[in-house]
Formats: C-alpha cells, structure tokens, sequence
C-alpha cells in the first residue's frame, strides 16, 4: 500500500500507522489461512484500534483472510 493508503488509514481509525506496522511485521510470515492465526489478527488490530469487533464482523475477516481474498482494493471499500 502506498503512504497515501496510510494516511487515510490512519485518519479513519485513528490507529498510529507506526503500532500498526509494528503489528503487522508480528504477523509478517505467518499463515493466515490458520483460523485461529487470523482470529488472533483480527482481535489484536481490533484492540489496537480500541473497538470491539463483532463476531459476524470478526468472522468476515477471517474468511477474507484464510482464502487470501485481502488486498489493497478490499481495504480501499472497507475504508469508505
């Protein structure tokens, strides 16, 4: 994603792209199409964005995450 992405990110969720990235190099490596992996991911970004994250919400996610149907068009229509 590009500085642009980032920004609005982090406007949007108020979440220090810093703490995020630390987050994601967490992650980094990891398969997250072990479910328990991405439920692990989805609560901690939750956390970090200090929300409470729906089980239907949580269960999307991982659904999008275990069949490696995240990428940078999906998080640009999550964002709008």
């Amino acid at each position: 994603m590009n500085e642009d992405m980032f920004k609005k990110v982090e406007k949007k969720t108020g979440v220090d792209i810093n703490r995020a990235a630390k987050l994601a190099s967490a992650y980094n490596g990891k398969n997250l199409q072990d479910e328990r992996t991405a439920r692990q991911l989805v609560k901690q970004v939750g956390k970090l964005a200090g929300k409470r994250v729906p089980k239907e919400t949580e269960d999307m996610i991982v659904n999008m995450l275990m069949n490696n149907k995240v990428n940078e068009s999906a998080v640009k229509r999550m964002l709008k």
